[in-house]
């Protein structure tokens, strides 16, 4: 975590056994903004990625002297369980991660790369088994075109503002980040509503009408939510 919190490892686990699906629930249920569209993985990782959120914001270079590269001081002050987040206001006609940020990140322990916008040499992070999600690949280079301008602060990724230490999750179905002050209801409520799912699952294959199962009075509400607890 880059503010130098103990981070919550319980917490983590537990996400872990999700996944985006039953945690986007959570947050719209919760009325909290984290489920992101238009991101992916960009090789077929398999599984769930999920840990603490470092932030980079990436953008068009404001002078004519030198720049360190797109996240690689955040590489290096970043931890085991870290998953780094790149904000390129969605742009695909650029590249602002490759191959040798992954294999840089890999050595660091860094679970995997979300990126609002593209990265390169793809087949690099597939063979390192080094999880990317994002909107595109290109082969256009970030050199003289894009720089980073800010690392460890608030940034927008998909609509979604997003901090330091939040949580993210990542999969095939796509990307959801938990705030980091209600980690702890979001997933309290996502193993609910996985246990529920289960037991719909179940009675379908009993022989119970879906129309029923899937009713809407089935689904949990906010309010059914505080009469829980």
């Amino acid at each position: 975590m880059s503010d130098g919190a103990e981070p919550d490892v319980d917490l983590l686990d537990r996400l872990r056994t999700m996944d985006s699906c039953a945690v986007s629930d959570a947050l719209d249920t919760l009325g909290l903004a984290g489920a992101t569209t238009g991101l992916r993985p960009l090789w077929p990782v398999p599984g769930v990625v999920a840990g603490f959120v470092r932030t980079v914001r990436a953008g068009p270079r404001r002078s004519e002297g030198p720049a360190d590269h797109i996240a690689t001081a955040a590489i290096e002050a970043a931890h085991a369980d870290d998953v780094l987040v790149i904000a390129n206001a969605g742009r695909t006609d650029v590249s602002c991660w490759g191959g040798i940020l992954a294999v840089a990140a890999q050595g660091r322990g860094l679970r995997g790369v979300v990126i609002d916008g593209a990265c390169r040499d793809i087949a690099e992070s597939e063979e390192l088994a080094f999880p990317v999600f994002g909107r595109a690949v290109v082969p256009v280079s970030a050199r003289g075109r894009i720089v980073q301008l800010a690392m460890d602060e608030p940034i927008d990724v998909a609509g979604i503002r997003v901090r330091p230490g939040d949580l993210v999750l990542a999969d095939r179905n796509g990307v959801v980040f938990v705030p980091r002050d209600r980690v702890g209801d979001v997933i309290g409520l996502a193993e609910r509503i996985v246990e529920r799912e289960a037991a719909m699952v179940a009675a379908v294959r009993a022989g119970r009408p879906v129309a029923d199962v899937m009713h809407d009075s089935r689904f949990p509400s906010i309010e059914s939510e505080k009469s829980d607890r």
